[in-house]
């Protein structure tokens, strides 16, 4: 996974994932509901995605991985960057982004998945 339109159908294929622009118009952010669950910044060379992740797992994927770091301008704790194209395998992204997702989702009222 490299490009944007590989992040964008990956979050499109999620229930009720919708993108929003609320820190202005090159982040990026995807939501369901109102709570964001992935974030990049559209204008960067190189394109980071910022996801949710368990502070344990969020440990051990960035010792495993120089291309994932803790999350820019985020809790460190809970979220991570993972830079695209640079030797984290495409299924791995893929499946951060379902956790990242799956955490959000797991902490809201079915209303508010919809909103």
């Amino acid at each position: 996974m490299e490009t944007l339109e590989d992040l964008r159908a990956v979050c499109a294929a999620l229930p009720h994932s919708r993108e929003t622009f609320p820190f202005g118009g090159a982040t990026l952010v995807f939501k369901v509901g109102s709570r964001m669950y992935a974030l990049t910044d559209i204008s960067s060379d190189v394109l980071n995605v910022s996801l949710k992740v368990r502070p344990e797992r969020g440990e051990e994927l960035r010792a495993e991985y120089p291309a994932i770091t803790p999350g820019y301008h985020l809790n460190k704790r809970h979220w991570v960057s993972v830079k695209l194209g640079c030797g984290v395998p495409d299924e791995l992204v893929r499946r951060l982004i379902e956790e990242s997702y799956g955490l959000v989702v797991g902490g809201m009222t079915r209303a508010g998945r919809a909103d």
